[in-house]
């Protein structure tokens, strides 16, 4: 695929892209998506002050297994149903882009120009993961990152490898609005309200 520009890759997203526009990266299964999945792109739009959030559906997780994993088209679905904000575009980018890993996906978006401004959005059990994934390194020092808290996981990801790694590099939440415009590395852990829902718990209660 030749390298993507800010009016190819507006035009697979299906809008104009405003050079300037504030955008967050969610990805994920979303197997299914849920309420925490639209809680924490609420709490990101409002701290971070992002124009839009973009729900990256994986065509499959590299680090979850097959099996349990519903149809690309069945956990689309759910990301739309779910996205009740008018900031958030549930995207099939990736499988467009034919990405599977989150650095591959991020080097295709941010050759696309210095017009747009890109926030990397996860959850705090996500960066305790985080040196499992490919090009861990790559991914903090290529892009901000905001650190959503989670349930369970809020003492432990401050103190796991990528946080210490990246320590010197960390803002105060205070000064969240700051990050986008931010040169990498730069990231933020943004202490906000938990809120329980987990795709693992809809599956195991037969929801899903």
């Amino acid at each position: 695929m030749a390298a993507l520009t800010r009016h190819s890759l507006a035009a697979l997203m299906g809008e104009p892209l405003a050079p300037g526009l504030r955008v967050g990266l969610l990805g994920g299964s979303f197997n299914p998506a849920h309420e925490g999945h639209l809680h924490i792109t609420k709490e990101a739009i409002t701290r971070i002050g992002l124009d839009q959030v973009w729900w990256l559906v994986s065509p499959q997780n590299p680090l979850k297994p097959q099996k349990g994993m519903a149809p690309f088209e069945k956990r689309f679905a759910s990301a739309q149903a779910a996205a009740q904000h008018p900031a958030i575009r549930v995207t099939d980018i990736e499988v467009k882009l034919g990405t599977y890993y989150t650095a591959a996906t991020l080097m295709q978006l941010l050759g696309s120009g210095p017009d747009l401004r890109f926030v990397w959005i996860m959850g705090a059990d996500n960066l305790v993961q985080l040196p499992a994934w490919k090009k861990w390194e790559w991914i903090m020092q290529n892009i901000p990152v905001a650190v959503m808290a989670r349930p369970g996981f809020e003492r432990a990801a401050p103190l796991g490898k990528a946080a210490k790694r990246f320590e010197k590099y960390r803002l105060s939440h205070e000064d969240a609005r700051l990050l986008p415009d931010q040169e990498p590395p730069a990231w933020v852990f943004l202490p906000i309200p938990l809120h329980p829902a987990s795709a693992t718990q809809i599956r195991g209660k037969g929801e899903w």
